[in-house]
């Protein structure tokens, strides 16, 4: 069924009254749960998430989506035709068919466009880590549900906000089949990780570099994966922490794992990854001498993070590049 066919599906809903719902108070401080109750207008549940609990209906049909790990999760489980709006400038090129004209245009992540959301009058809006600041704004005109996890959590937050998404919308055993695809790759993948030795994972943003470890959106590398961090405690900053050339050599990692954030986001600096890490003091570090630097998909690891399908296409990447 091409985008097209489901926005005519879609459309054809919007005849239907939609049900007055409020944003009910929070019950529980982790996402994940949805609860049926005499207190709920018929015909919807009450889903708790990363910022309280929300009355939504049973069966969503028309859903703007702010988070990309979360649309990948949608069209991993053939949801996408409940989808009727889209930040476009955020989604990612592997899932370029919600760029449609079919689809309307939501604003950005960080600064939702309301007038177009209230065209649209959707039954359910999901937010996560970028767009997570919303929620307050949005949950006062719309049903919105936040499906953020931390990243210390690794893949079992992942799977997590995977399987909210399922609950809200009756894939539980699809979410489920999925997941354990995931754990088998991971089990799969680990005694090469393990076998690796050090890693560091760095990130390049307008020639400035910085360190991402255990407790950043790259984790899962070290607590899934096994690799070993060339240097612990690193900082849960947002970007990472700004680290100098010479602390690389001095760590001297095994493997380096490089993130080229520029890229990623469209904003290229004039001066890519491969060129900013090209000098004699990472030339000397194990990983360098031994090729053993890996150039991730930043679209992948640092835009969209999350998402059931976009999960495996991270661990593969991993998996070949430890086998090579």
């Amino acid at each position: 069924m091409t985008i097209a066919h489901r926005r005519g599906r879609a459309a054809a809903g919007t005849v239907v009254a939609l049900m007055t719902l409020a944003a009910c108070s929070a019950t529980a401080a982790s996402p994940g749960g949805r609860t049926e109750g005499a207190a709920e207008e018929p015909g919807t549940v009450t889903v708790e998430h990363a910022q309280g609990a929300t009355e939504i209906p049973a069966d969503p049909q028309r859903v703007v989506v702010f988070d990309m790990g979360t649309l990948d999760t949608l069209d991993a489980l053939g949801l996408g035709e409940e989808v009727v709006g889209v930040p476009k400038a955020s989604v990612p090129s592997f899932l370029s068919e919600y760029e449609s004209a079919d689809l309307a245009d939501v604003g950005t992540l960080q600064e939702p466009d309301h007038e177009a959301l209230a065209r649209l009058d959707p039954d359910l809006v999901l937010v996560g880590f970028r767009s997570a600041a919303a929620y307050p704004e949005l949950s006062k005109a719309f049903p919105t549900v936040d499906v953020t996890y931390e990243f210390t959590e690794g893949l079992a937050g992942a799977e997590r906000s995977a399987a909210l998404v399922g609950e809200i919308f009756g894939k539980e055993a699809e979410v489920e089949e999925l997941v354990a695809q995931l754990d088998a790759q991971v089990e799969e993948i680990r005694p090469a990780g393990e076998a690796a030795g050090t890693g560091m994972v760095l990130q390049t943003s307008g020639g400035e570099v910085t360190l991402n470890g255990a407790a950043s959106r790259y984790g899962p590398i070290f607590t899934d994966l096994g690799v070993a961090e060339a240097r612990t405690g690193v900082a849960a900053a947002q970007h990472g922490e700004v680290v100098s050339f010479e602390l690389i050599r001095d760590a001297n990692p095994d493997w380096i794992f490089a993130v080229d954030r520029d890229a990623a986001i469209g904003q290229p600096s004039g001066q890519a990854a491969e060129q900013v890490l090209d000098n004699e003091l990472v030339a000397a570090t194990t990983a360098w001498q031994t090729g053993q630097v890996v150039y991730l998909d930043g679209e992948r690891w640092y835009v969209v993070m999350h998402g059931l399908n976009n999960i495996q296409a991270m661990l593969d990447e991993i998996g070949k590049a430890l086998a090579s």
